[in-house]
C-alpha cells in the first residue's frame, strides 16, 4: 500500500494510530534520519494492524464517525506519526510528545540534507525548501522559488526539480502491511504475537492494547483517564493508565483480563469509568481517613484496588455500612503484607473477584487465610525487612497514624495536615545510619523497618545524629509516654549501640502487638480507633514523609536513577523486600527494584542486589528475576534497553 493511502486512511478512520501508553518517542534526529532513508530509497520495514470492531469510531483528521471494522497500528506508530507529521505540518490528533520535532524539516537543495529550521542560515535563503509544505504542494508550488535560484541556469534546475520531486514521490513509496484479523485474534494473542515480531523493540503490553482499541471507538478515553490520574498525582497518589484501566474492567465485567473489555460498548464504558474514577476517590479518602495511608509513599497494595472498586460498584459506589469497610481494608492490609497480588496478578485478580460475587468480603478474607496456611498473623520476623519498599513500611506509617503515635518532641500526636514550620512528618532513623556505620552494621540492619518512627521535621533536625542513649533518656523525662507511643523499647539497656540487634527484636516484638490488635479490630468491627468520624469530600491532604537522598550509600545509583529517569523508564522501589512471586515470601532486600520491569508490565522484573547469599541468588534466579550485583553493570543494562527502546 502506497504511504499516501496509509495517510488518508488515517483520516478517514480505517486506520488508526492506536493511543500507546509510551506516545512519541522519536527525537528530532531520527525523524531528519528517517526522512534520510525514505530520501535515497532504503528499506524502512513493513507496518502491522489489528482488525478489530469499533462502535461510531470517531477519527483523526476529519473527525468523520464510522461503524464496523478498524485497523489497528501495532508496529511502525512512530514511522507513520512522523510521516503523518511531517506531511501535514502538525501532529496527528492526539498526539502526546513535543510538536516541534514533527515540524519545521527542511531540505538543502545543494547539499541535499535534511535539517530543522535555524533562522540563522535558513530564513530568507531559497536552498532550503520546508518538506512540509512540499508534500502538501506539490512541484507546481516550488517551481518559481527553484527558477529564482537558479537564474536560468539549466545545469542547476534540472537536478534541483529531480531532488525535490525524489521527495514528493515519498508519498507514492509502497510499504507492506501485514494485518492480523479474525475472532480468534484476542488482546492477549495479538500482544503475543506483537511482541515476537517486535523483539528488538519497544513491548506492547495487554493494557496498552485495550486502551488503544477503546481510544478507537471513545478518542476522549485516554484523555478523560489522564485527567484523573493527573488529580490524584496532584494530591500526592501517582497511578498508571494501565491501573486505572485495570479498576474499569473489574467494575464492568468482573473480571481481570483485558480481553474481556472487547465486549463492552463505548457507554457502558464511559459510565463505568465515571464509576470507577469516583470509586476510587472515596476509597482514597477512606483509606487515608481510617488507616491514615494518605499519600503514595505508603499506598502498597495496589493491586487490590480493582478487587475493591468492584466492590463500592456493586453497592452504589459507597460502603454499604461501617462493618464492611473494615473488613475490606482487614483483608486489603494482609492482601499487601503477604503479597497477593505480586506475580500472576491476572489469576489472583480473578479467584479475588470470584470470591467477593460468590461470598462478599468474608470469602475474600477466608480465601487469602487458606492460602496463608489458614492463619492471618503478623509475627515479629515480619519487621525484619529493610527500607520503605519493604511491605510493612507502609504498616509501620499506617499503626502511627491509626494510634496517634506522639512526636518524640512535643507530644503531639502525629496526624496529616500539620500545620506551621517545620512540622511535616518525617522519617528518622532511631539509630542513626552514621553511627551504625562505625559500628559495622550493614546496609539491611541500618535500614530496618524497626529502626524507623515518624517525627516532625523539626523534632528530626533537633534529633539529628545524636546517641539514642543520650536523647532518648532526656525524651522520657520530657515527654511520658512517648517512646511507648511509638513502640520504642524504654529499657535504657537496649539503647546502646553495640546492643543495636537487641533493640530491633524487642522493637518488632512491640510492632507486630500493635499491628494484630488493630487489624484484630478491624476484622471484628468498628472501633473508637476511626479517624474518619464523617466522609470527606475530595481527596486527602498529602502528609509527605521524607526520605533521605537516593542512592546515598551505594555508590553510582543516584546518577544511574537520573538515566534511568531520562531514558523514560520506571522508577525503582529502593530499599526494597524481593517477592518470590509463588509464596508471596520476601527473598532479599535491593537496593532498587523493577517488579514489573524497567518498562511497566512488559519486562522481566529487575533488580540490583549488591552482596547476596547463594541462597537469595538462587531464589532470584528461580523467580525469573534479572540479577545485578552493582550499579555499573545495571547501567549498561539500561544503556542497551534503551537502545532497542526506540524503533529502527
Amino acid at each position: 500500500m502506497r504511504i499516501s493511502q496509509i495517510l488518508d486512511k488515517v483520516d478517514s478512520g480505517d486506520i488508526a494510530l492506536p493511543e500507546f501508553q509510551r506516545g512519541y518517542v522519536w527525537t528530532r534526529d531520527q525523524v531528519r534520519e528517517f526522512f534520510q532513508s525514505l530520501y535515497r530509497g532504503y528499506p524502512i520495514g513493513g507496518f502491522l494492524t489489528w482488525s478489530t470492531k469499533a462502535e461510531t469510531t470517531q477519527t483523526r483528521g476529519n473527525g468523520a464517525a464510522r461503524d464496523g471494522a478498524i485497523h489497528l497500528l501495532l508496529d511502525g506508530q512512530q514511522r507513520v506519526t512522523t510521516l503523518y507529521g511531517v506531511t501535514h505540518g502538525r501532529p496527528p490528533r492526539f498526539f502526546e510528545g513535543n510538536p516541534a520535532t514533527l515540524t519545521g524539516l527542511h531540505f538543502n537543495l545543494d547539499t541535499e540534507a535534511f535539517e530543522f529550521y535555524a533562522p540563522a542560515k535558513m530564513k530568507d535563503n531559497p536552498v532550503w525548501v520546508d518538506v512540509s509544505s512540499l508534500l502538501q504542494q506539490g512541484l507546481a508550488g516550488h517551481f518559481q522559488q527553484v527558477t529564482e535560484l537558479t537564474q536560468g541556469d539549466g545545469r542547476l534546475y534540472g537536478p534541483y526539480i529531480e531532488r525535490l520531486n525524489r521527495i514528493t514521490q515519498i508519498k507514492e513509496r509502497d510499504i507492506h502491511i501485514d494485518e492480523v484479523t479474525g475472532q480468534d485474534k484476542t488482546i492477549d494473542v495479538v500482544v503475543e504475537i506483537f511482541n515476537k515480531v517486535n523483539s528488538g523493540g519497544t513491548k506492547l503490553s495487554k493494557g496498552d492494547l485495550a486502551l488503544a482499541a477503546i481510544c478507537a471507538s471513545w478518542p476522549e478515553a485516554r484523555p478523560t483517564m489522564n485527567a484523573a490520574l493527573s488529580t490524584w498525582s496532584d494530591a500526592g497518589f501517582d497511578f498508571k493508565l494501565d491501573w486505572l484501566l485495570r479498576n474499569v474492567n473489574a467494575v464492568l465485567t468482573g473480571e481481570a483480563q483485558f480481553s474481556k473489555l472487547a465486549d463492552v460498548d463505548v457507554p457502558t464504558f464511559q459510565k463505568g469509568l465515571t464509576e470507577t474514577i469516583d470509586s476510587i476517590a472515596h476509597l482514597l479518602n477512606a483509606l487515608g481517613g481510617r488507616l491514615g495511608l494518605d499519600h503514595g509513599k505508603v499506598l502498597s497494595g495496589r493491586g487490590a484496588f480493582p478487587v475493591m472498586s468492584r466492590l463500592l460498584h456493586d453497592h452504589g459506589g459507597r460502603f454499604p455500612d461501617a462493618m464492611t469497610r473494615d473488613r475490606l481494608f482487614h483483608w486489603y492490609v494482609h492482601s499487601f503484607l503477604w503479597g497477593r497480588h505480586t506475580g500472576a496478578t491476572e489469576t489472583a485478580l480473578n479467584q479475588d473477584l470470584q470470591a467477593l460475587e460468590d461470598g462478599g468480603v468474608d470469602q475474600l478474607t477466608d480465601l487469602l487465610r487458606r492460602s496463608r496456611g489458614g492463619r492471618l498473623e503478623v509475627r515479629p520476623d515480619d519487621f525484619v525487612g529493610a527500607g520503605m519498599g519493604s511491605r510493612f513500611y507502609p504498616l509501620l506509617y499506617m499503626l502511627t497514624r491509626v494510634h496517634r503515635a506522639q512526636d518524640l518532641g512535643s507530644g503531639v500526636p502525629l496526624r496529616d495536615g500539620m500545620l506551621g514550620r517545620l512540622s511535616s512528618l518525617q522519617v528518622h532513623h532511631i539509630f542513626p545510619k552514621a553511627r551504625l556505620r562505625e559500628y559495622g552494621y550493614n546496609r539491611t540492619e541500618i535500614n530496618a523497618v524497626a529502626n524507623f518512627c515518624f517525627l516532625t521535621q523539626d523534632t528530626n533536625l533537633r534529633v539529628g545524629a545524636r546517641n539514642p542513649a543520650d536523647y532518648l533518656a532526656e525524651i522520657t523525662q520530657r515527654v511520658p509516654d512517648a517512646l511507648e507511643s511509638q513502640w520504642i523499647p524504654v529499657d535504657p539497656r537496649l539503647w546502646r549501640v553495640e546492643n543495636y540487634l537487641d533493640f530491633l527484636a524487642a522493637r518488632r516484638e512491640l510492632l507486630s502487638y500493635a499491628a494484630n490488635d488493630f487489624l484484630d479490630t478491624l476484622h471484628d468491627g468498628p472501633s473508637p480507633v476511626d479517624l474518619m468520624a464523617a466522609t470527606r469530600t475530595g481527596l486527602p491532604p498529602t502528609t509527605v514523609a521524607v526520605a533521605e537522598p537516593a542512592g546515598d550509600d551505594v555508590p553510582g545509583l543516584a546518577s544511574l536513577l537520573t538515566e534511568v529517569a531520562k531514558a523514560g523508564f520506571a522508577a525503582p522501589e529502593l530499599d526494597s523486600e524481593v517477592i518470590d512471586p509463588r509464596t508471596g515470601a520476601a527473598i532479599t532486600v535491593a537496593a532498587a527494584y523493577w517488579p514489573q520491569g524497567l518498562q511497566e508490565e512488559v519486562g522481566a522484573p529487575v533488580v540490583l542486589v549488591l552482596d547476596p547469599t547463594a541462597k537469595e541468588q538462587g531464589a532470584l534466579e528461580a523467580s525469573d528475576y534479572r540479577v545485578f550485583h552493582s550499579a555499573d553493570a545495571l547501567r549498561q543494562y539500561v544503556r542497551n534497553m534503551r537502545a532497542q527502546h526506540f524503533e529502527q
